[in-house]
């Protein structure tokens, strides 16, 4: 890969960035997760600490998921199309405006500072200080390193925004990801006070029960390819009207998949609408998925990404198959 065109921001720089200006607006991409919404609002409590205004956001076309409700801060997140402009846009766990949604890269086009923090891999990053990550398990690994830099209070509330980032993107702290810097920053963030095992619960353990259900059918259609070493099966719109599931309930399929012993490579395909398919790949074997989710246009980490195909579902599941079987040729 070429060598990215940005320049990487030291945190002590963005740090005094922070402090010397005021109204902020921070965002994460579309459909948030816990290291979404726990960067967006950890970045919140930082700024708060050190007497800003900010406008946390949040591209959200239903209410946020009861897990993620449960962050501390999430009451003030303000849908992006309510949004109002303020002087300095913070975009964390992304960079390019097509992850934002159009209402919040119409807020970003409107300001005179822009920052990033983000830990998915990039080529290029047009904001006036970038911060980007690859290696770091989560984009709150860098809020929190920020918000040691910036010297504010390292409260309870600001460590359980960062630990539930932490803890969801390196799935319980059992993926690749969980190297010794993620360790250190959890330990940091339990000895502020946080309650691991509350957290844990809200997102582990508080599944509805249409989420069972649609887990149960993506179980009961699932298809092995490739040798047996990668899994396929979806959902479509009409799963989700008759199972009363919202699109949040879809969301731990993939992981059930990957739990297999013999298979490699998950991907589940959702139809949330006519003509719109979101797909997601897991691996757990090193093989890169996140260039595998490439050919659709999508992106991510290499063992876990996404991508969005417009198209019908059945064109969607010959894709996938067709990626998937072309595994063994790689």
């Amino acid at each position: 890969m070429a060598e990215p065109s940005f320049r990487q921001a030291s945190y002590e720089e963005i740090a005094q960035a922070l402090r010397s200006h005021d109204g902020f607006t921070v965002c994460g991409h579309v459909n948030p997760d816990g290291d979404c919404i726990g960067s967006v609002l950890g970045c919140a409590h930082l700024l708060r600490a050190l007497g800003k205004e900010v406008q946390p956001i949040a591209a959200l076309k239903d209410p946020l998921d009861p897990s993620l409700a449960s962050i501390p801060g999430a009451d003030a997140i303000v849908r992006a199309e309510d949004a109002r402009p303020t002087p300095v846009f913070i975009t964390v766990d992304a960079t390019a405006d097509e992850r934002l949604g159009e209402a919040a890269a119409a807020l970003r086009a409107q300001v005179s500072f822009q920052i990033v923090l983000d830990h998915h891999e990039v080529r290029s990053c047009a904001a006036d200080l970038c911060r980007i990550e690859p290696e770091a398990a989560s984009t709150t690994c860098l809020v929190w390193d920020l918000a040691r830099a910036a010297e504010v209070p390292l409260t309870e509330d600001l460590a359980a925004c960062c630990y539930t980032g932490l803890m969801t993107d390196t799935g319980r702290f059992q993926y690749q990801n969980a190297d010794a810097r993620a360790f250190r920053s959890a330990a940091e963030m339990v000895a502020c006070g946080i309650d691991v095992s509350l957290i844990s619960q809200e997102f582990f353990q508080n599944k509805t029960v249409a989420a069972l259900r649609a887990e149960a059918l993506a179980v009961e259609r699932m298809e092995f390819l490739n040798g047996g070493d990668a899994v396929l099966s979806w959902i479509s719109r009409e799963d989700l009207q008759r199972l009363d599931a919202r699109r949040d309930d879809c969301e731990g399929i993939i992981n059930a998949l990957r739990s297999i012993g013999r298979v490699h490579v998950a991907c589940v395909l959702k139809e949330y609408d006519e003509g719109l398919v979101r797909g997601s790949f897991r691996s757990k074997d090193g093989t890169d998925v996140a260039a595998l989710a490439a050919r659709f246009g999508g992106g991510g980490h290499k063992a876990a990404a996404g991508f969005t195909l417009e198209c019908s579902l059945d064109e969607a599941l010959c894709q996938a198959r067709e990626a998937l079987s072309s595994l063994k040729d790689a």
